[in-house]
């Protein structure tokens, strides 16, 4: 019998114990040993629960599950940094194997506890981290491992896609849908980690980390959120071609490597675009495999909880072999960032003009001053505003260059308003 601990039984715990004690058949065949949940920490033990367990399994007190000789592995699903930190580095330090679906603290400090680990001759997994039922961490790790990627670009935050998909096909306000979200769960009553692109900037920099084996931090990552999305910029966006998606993007070229999370516009034409809801989806560019995209639940009871007990089956795995610490990824690239001379991408500007002769000519002269190249040029009229409204699409072009474009309109008379600015992909 292997006997593991559980910090945590909200959603996701409750859902572990729900695979764990109705797949016994399947996980004895996988592993060769039945595994029982030993004991749960939770807050309250009287507290009615979705799920039947024996009460003397319930503890208040995390140290009863730590100091437990018995327990050999601890599953982690508070959340957050402290108590979780401690709690897991203390796990190690009596020589127990960690699985955690904590991406604040593996982003944060997943450095720290990997060390740790090592030390100790431990197995830290973290799939369950990013994208939830999704098993990008084990494909980046194990499928990829012949390969050298030079791109993760994905969907990974369900609740800022929810607001996104709501806002694009039924052409809803963003507070509206917000507040809808929230109503259903999707989004906390303090939504700023999700719709500031918190929260997708730090499993970016797990899944930068390990596609390109250099130790990326939260601080390396430009964030920006969709609170500023508006209607016109969706709408815009649909007319010629494009979804606005919120995407982490991660590239490496000549080993710099750039990481952003912001919101972009996806060619419709691309697998990116139809990923709706709740969903997530990761794509990920090999030099040898070329495109690949990786789709499922990001995040719910079960497809999380599933995710958590592979990795609870690949520990005991482990213990059979007595391999247990020898998977631990290490990064051994130096980490080499990309100046904005060196991130190139196409960019979508929508601009509130004088509606006058020659302001067109005027801005044409700022792109080409930073050699800039325009693939399109468009006006549109709208009757609501007075000022001409016009939509340019470059070609690629360089971060700085860019600012240095943007620097020039914002001291233009003839330019009321960048109105938006966003990536180009697809």
């Amino acid at each position: 019998m292997i006997k593991a601990g559980l910090l945590g039984l909200g959603t996701v715990g409750t859902g572990v114990v729900r695979i764990v004690e109705g797949h016994q058949e399947d996980l004895q065949r996988k592993t060769g040993s039945p595994i029982s949940i030993e004991k749960i920490l939770v807050q309250d033990r009287s507290k009615s629960r979705a799920v039947s367990i024996d009460k003397d399994k319930l503890t208040e007190n995390a140290w009863d599950v730590i100091d437990n000789p018995d327990i050999q592995v601890v599953i982690e699903v508070m959340g957050g940094i402290e108590p979780a930190k401690t709690y897991i580095l203390s796990a190690l330090e009596k020589g127990k194997h960690i699985v955690t679906a904590n991406k604040d603290l593996m982003a944060l400090h997943g450095a720290e506890i990997l060390a740790k680990a090592a030390a100790n001759g431990c197995d830290v997994f973290y799939e369950a981290s990013v994208a939830g039922g999704i098993p990008i961490i084990r494909t980046l790790n194990e499928g990829f491992s012949s390969d050298r990627i030079t791109k993760i670009m994905g969907i990974v935050n369900g609740t800022t896609n929810y607001i996104l998909t709501k806002m694009s096909q039924e052409g809803a306000a963003y507070g509206d849908v917000l507040k809808e979200a929230q109503a259903l769960g999707y989004a906390e009553s303090d939504p700023t980690s999700d719709v500031e692109g918190l929260d997708a900037a730090r499993k970016m920099t797990i899944l930068a980390t390990l596609g390109f084996h250099a130790e990326v931090s939260l601080q390396d990552v430009k964030v920006k959120g969709i609170s500023a999305i508006s209607k016109e910029d969706i709408q815009y966006g649909k007319r010629l071609g494009y979804t606005v998606k919120l995407l982490g993007i991660a590239e490496r070229q000549d080993d710099h490597i750039s990481v952003s999370v912001q919101p972009t516009m996806v060619k419709n034409s691309h697998p990116l675009a139809s990923v709706n809801g709740v969903f997530n989806a990761v794509y990920v560019y090999g030099e040898a495999v070329g495109e690949t995209m990786f789709y499922g639940p990001g995040a719910g009871e079960l497809p999380t909880a599933t995710s958590i007990v592979a990795d609870l089956v690949a520990v005991v795995r482990n213990l059979k072999l007595g391999v247990n610490g020898r998977e631990l990824f290490t990064p051994y690239k130096e980490k080499k960032l990309k100046s904005d001379e060196q991130i190139s991408s196409k960019n979508f500007i929508l601009l509130h003009v004088e509606d006058k002769a020659g302001v067109l000519a005027q801005i044409t002269q700022i792109f080409a001053k930073h050699d800039v190249s325009l693939e399109s040029v468009l006006q549109h009229p709208n009757v609501s505003n007075p000022a001409a409204e016009i939509i340019i699409i470059t070609h690629d072009a360089n971060q700085a260059s860019m600012n240095k474009v943007l620097s020039e309109f914002e001291s233009m008379d003839v330019i009321h308003q960048i109105k938006s600015v966003y990536r180009v992909e697809g």
